[in-house]
């Protein structure tokens, strides 16, 4: 007999085996669980730009809708950080029978916010109509002797 089967107490323990595949499946583990933290960080960032970018395109949105007076055109710029902006007001002109019957001019509004993420360009866009006053002509040629 030998002395571990003398003594049944001091055969107890792990083996080298059986340590290493604890330790490769607790690396494994870990691994995982910092790879969907690491992803859990990367969306919320993601979600923040396209928070902000709502924000922003609400907000000249916002800033166009209060005007007082309406031309076609498209106009750029900038906010503080880097996000950029491009809005577009169309001029929906109505059919001829419509014209005479219309009391309004209706115009498309749209608004595209523009940032970067990494090495990608990301945008948001919103649009609208604004239905505003028609100029009459006596206004016009007022404004013409100015």
């Amino acid at each position: 007999m030998t002395h571990a089967e003398k003594s049944p107490e001091i055969a107890r323990g792990f083996t080298l085996i059986e340590v290493l595949v604890a330790m490769m499946i607790l690396s494994i583990s870990l691994t995982v669980i910092l790879q969907l933290f690491s992803g859990g960080l990367k969306a919320a960032g993601m979600s923040e730009n396209y928070t902000r970018a709502v924000f922003y395109a609400k907000e000249q949105t916002e800033a166009i809708l209060l005007a007082e007076e309406f031309e076609s055109g498209t106009w750029k710029g900038e906010f503080d950080d880097d996000f950029r902006w491009k809005s577009e007001i169309v001029w929906l002109e109505p059919s001829e029978e419509e014209k005479d019957r219309l009391p309004l001019d209706i115009f498309s509004i749209t608004v595209k916010v523009i940032w970067n993420e990494g090495v990608n360009e990301k945008s948001f866009e919103i649009s609208t109509l604004k239905l505003a006053e028609k100029k009459k002509p006596e206004e016009d040629k007022k404004d013409g002797q100015k």
